[in-house]
C-alpha cells in the first residue's frame, strides 16, 4: 500500500521509478477492510498531518467509482462512554448517536461520513496509475537493499520486510484477519472501538460484498487461515447485524500489519553518496496515511 501508492507520486512527479516487490499488490495491502481512520499509530502530530492530506485525496478519488473509494456514513460504537476521538469530529456528517440507534450492549457511538476503499479495485488503480506515469514493477524477492541494484535513490517501502532487510528490531507484526461475504444490503459502515482487543469488530460494506473484522494479534506474522477466528468474526458481526447471519463466504483474508512505535519516513544518507529512503512502519494505518506518507517521501527527494 505505501510502496504504490509511493511509486505513483514521485513518478507522476517525473521521477524515474522501478518498483520491486515480491508480490504486486501485497497479501496484507490487500487483506485490509478498509476504512479512512488514523488506527493506533504515532507520532500523533505527524500522523495528523499524513492522514489529514490522505483524507483530502481520498475525498477526491471517490468522485470516480472506478477506483475503488466511496464516501461512506456509518456508526462507530463503544461499550463503555468512550468520548470520539479528535480526528472523527472533524469529518462531515459527525453527530452523537441516541441510545436507539446503537446495537444492544452499546453505550455510546457516533455517526460520520468517511472513505472506505475496496482494496482489490484500489490497488489495481494505483497499478494502472502507475503504469500510466511510466512506472514499472519487478517481480523478486530481495535479499538486502543492495541488492535492488545499483541507484542514487531507494526507497524503502518493504513493510515488515524491512526488520530483516535494514535489520530494524523495533518492526513486529500483527495479525489481520477479515471474512469477506456477500452483501445482504448493508450501505452503511459498523465499527466497534475494541480499544487493544485482540478481537475487533467491524463491516465494510463495498457493493455486492461486505468485508467483516477482525483480528489484532500482536507478534504473530503467520498468514494460514484461523477457522476458528473466522468463526468468531462472523458471530461478533452477525450479533450487531443479524442480516449478516446467512450472507454467504466468499474469502477470507489474511495480512499482518507492519508496526512500530513510530512510523518512519526519513532519509538515510549512505557513504557512497546515495540515500534511502524510509517509509513503513504504519500498522493498521497504511491506508489513512498513504497519501501524506508518499507526499511526505517525495519532499525528502527534492532537494537530489
Amino acid at each position: 500500500m505505501a510502496g504504490l501508492t509511493t511509486a505513483v507520486v514521485l513518478a507522476e512527479a517525473g521521477v524515474s521509478v522501478h518498483v520491486i516487490a515480491e508480490e504486486v499488490p501485497g497479501v496484507t495491502s490487500l487483506a485490509a477492510g478498509a476504512m479512512w481512520g488514523p488506527y493506533l499509530v504515532e507520532p500523533k502530530d505527524k500522523v495528523d498531518q499524513w492522514g489529514q492530506r490522505s483524507l483530502e485525496i481520498f475525498r477526491r478519488l471517490a468522485e470516480d467509482p472506478a477506483t475503488g473509494v466511496r464516501l461512506t456514513s456509518g456508526i462507530e460504537a463503544s461499550r463503555t462512554a468512550e468520548a470520539p476521538p479528535d480526528w472523527a469530529t472533524t469529518l462531515p456528517g459527525f453527530r452523537p448517536c441516541g441510545l436507539a440507534e446503537l446495537p444492544a450492549g452499546f453505550s455510546a457511538g457516533y455517526r460520520f461520513i468517511v472513505p472506505l476503499i475496496d482494496m482489490p479495485t484500489y490497488l489495481n488503480y494505483l497499478l494502472h496509475r502507475l503504469d500510466a506515469a511510466g512506472g514499472t514493477v519487478e517481480r523478486r524477492r530481495l535479499a538486502s537493499l543492495p541488492d535492488a541494484g545499483p541507484a542514487t535513490v531507494i526507497v524503502n517501502c518493504t513493510g515488515l520486510g524491512a526488520k530483516d532487510l535494514l535489520p530494524d528490531p523495533d518492526l513486529r507484526p500483527i495479525r489481520g484477519q477479515h471474512v469477506v461475504v456477500t452483501n445482504p444490503g448493508l450501505t452503511e459502515f459498523f465499527s466497534e472501538d475494541t480499544g487493544l482487543s485482540p478481537d475487533l469488530l467491524c463491516f465494510y460494506p463495498h457493493g455486492d460484498t461486505v468485508v467483516l473484522g477482525g483480528t489484532a494479534i500482536d507478534g504473530e506474522g503467520g498468514l494460514a487461515l484461523d477457522d476458528k477466528a473466522a468463526v468468531g468474526i462472523l458471530a461478533r458481526c452477525a450479533e450487531v447485524e443479524p442480516r449478516l447471519a446467512a450472507a454467504r463466504v466468499l474469502e477470507h483474508r489474511i495480512g499482518a500489519r507492519p508496526t512500530r512505535a513510530t512510523v518512519r519516513v526519513e532519509a538515510d544518507w549512505q557513504e557512497d553518496g546515495s540515500v534511502v529512503v524510509h517509509n513503513y512502519g504504519h500498522g493498521g494505518a497504511g491506508v489513512t496515511l498513504s497519501w501524506g506518507c508518499a507526499e511526505a517521501t517525495r519532499a525528502l527527494l527534492s532537494p537530489i
